[in-house]
């Protein structure tokens, strides 16, 4: 059995992306072992020297976080608009993690950062159809003719797109579960149908969600909480009592 990391293995353990972002670095020509050019087969074992754009990368400690981001603030680690960001909450530890897709400015509710690359991409890829719930708000009622077209595919100017599920909580108040999806793509869908999401909120990563955890607040996740985070629930959702949006 070969011997050592693959390179793009080595990197992702590094935080510098998922293997996929990892192997195109090796591609671009930016990473050498022991001063010769990397390739995709390139291993690298215990001792090796690995520079990336000239500078040494080391395999470190994986860390991974459950974080609500509360809204008015952006995905990003610096805003070109000057908007406030989600790392802006964090302490300074945690700004080499990475967020595993985002929420929009207006969004609320569960984000996961990690320097994990390949938890990321398991997390991230559209195959895995890793399920994500949310809780929306609406300022018009929604008649239930909209709901089944959300849930059969709606068309927008993103192309036709569809809900894995949603269940109504109240005429203004829904639960909308996706496996894949666009940006912003519940709002896109209501919007295509004349209503406006007053509120949207991530309550369920996988089969992990956290009601105790507040706006601007994050957890550390260990190895059996990323196990449920991975875990799509057998029937989705199960049970909506007492979990509402508030007019």
């Amino acid at each position: 059995m070969p011997e050592g990391a693959r390179i793009n293995q080595f990197l992702a353990s590094c935080g510098k992306g998922s293997r996929r972002d990892c192997d195109k670095l090796v591609l671009a020509g930016r990473v050498q072992v022991n001063g010769r050019p990397a390739t995709p087969a390139t291993r690298v074992l215990p001792g090796d020297h690995v520079k990336l754009d000239g500078h040494r990368v080391q395999s470190r400690h994986t860390t991974t976080v459950l974080f609500h981001k509360p809204a008015g603030f952006v995905c990003s680690k610096d805003d070109e608009l000057g908007r406030p960001t989600i790392y802006s909450l964090l302490p300074p530890n945690l700004h080499h993690l990475n967020h595993v897709g985002r929420l929009d400015l207006d969004s609320e509710g569960l984000l996961v950062l990690t320097n994990d690359g390949d938890l990321a991409q398991r997390l991230s890829h559209p195959s895995n159809r890793v399920e994500k719930e949310y809780l929306v708000g609406t300022s018009t009622t929604v008649p239930d003719e909209s709901l089944a077209r959300i849930s059969l595919g709606v068309r927008t100017a993103h192309g036709t797109l569809a809900a894995k599920a949603i269940y109504r909580l109240s005429p203004r108040r829904f639960a909308v579960v996706l496996d894949h999806g666009v940006k912003r793509q519940i709002r896109v869908m209501f919007e295509a149908l004349g209503h406006t999401v007053t509120r949207l909120v991530r309550i369920r990563i996988g089969s992990l969600s956290d009601e105790t955890l507040k706006p601007g607040a994050w957890r550390a996740l260990d190895h059996a909480a990323i196990t449920i985070l991975l875990a799509n629930p057998r029937k989705s959702p199960s049970n909506r009592g007492g979990r509402q949006l508030r007019d």
